[in-house]
């Protein structure tokens, strides 16, 4: 419960961040955080009435809210002239493999399953919001010395 919490605070700084001091594609990519968390708690809800969640199996309401969010960030990756969505859509990548070695490999340890599945969404939002930080950065040089007195 505590790390549930730990994590719904992260992303609201993170994500917050992102969204008053990113442009374009930080504040997407942060919508795209907010919107795939909230639609993985409650598919998380509402399998847990028809099976257990405790990665012994395949993870399909995961595997659907990944599968949206990685095609999210290669489109954001292809368009941004920025190096960061590339890193993004890599950890994606990572999350959604996760699905595929637990679809071949059913017999993969639920730990570390459930681990490849989550921990790499802390990196991604670390990194979403290093990127607004450092479009901010850019906007406040750009503006020279006279406008920020």
């Amino acid at each position: 419960m505590l790390r549930a919490a730990f994590f719904w605070i992260f992303l609201a700084v993170t994500c917050g961040y992102a969204l008053w001091r990113g442009r374009k594609y930080e504040r997407i990519s942060a919508g795209i955080c907010i919107a795939a968390t909230i639609v993985s708690a409650f598919g998380f809800f509402v399998m847990r009435r028809f099976h257990p969640i405790d990665y012994s199996g395949l993870q399909t309401s995961d595997l659907i809210v990944d599968t949206f969010v990685l095609v999210s960030f290669v489109l954001i990756a292809l368009r941004s002239d920025r190096f960061w969505p590339l890193w993004v859509a890599g950890l994606q990548l990572t999350i959604s493999m996760s699905h595929l070695m637990k679809a071949i490999k059913p017999d993969l340890l639920p730990m570390a399953y459930a681990a490849a599945e989550r921990f790499w969404s802390y990196p991604t939002l670390l990194i979403i919001m290093l990127a607004a930080w450092r479009q901010h950065q850019r906007m406040v040089s750009n503006r020279g010395p006279a406008a920020r007195a």
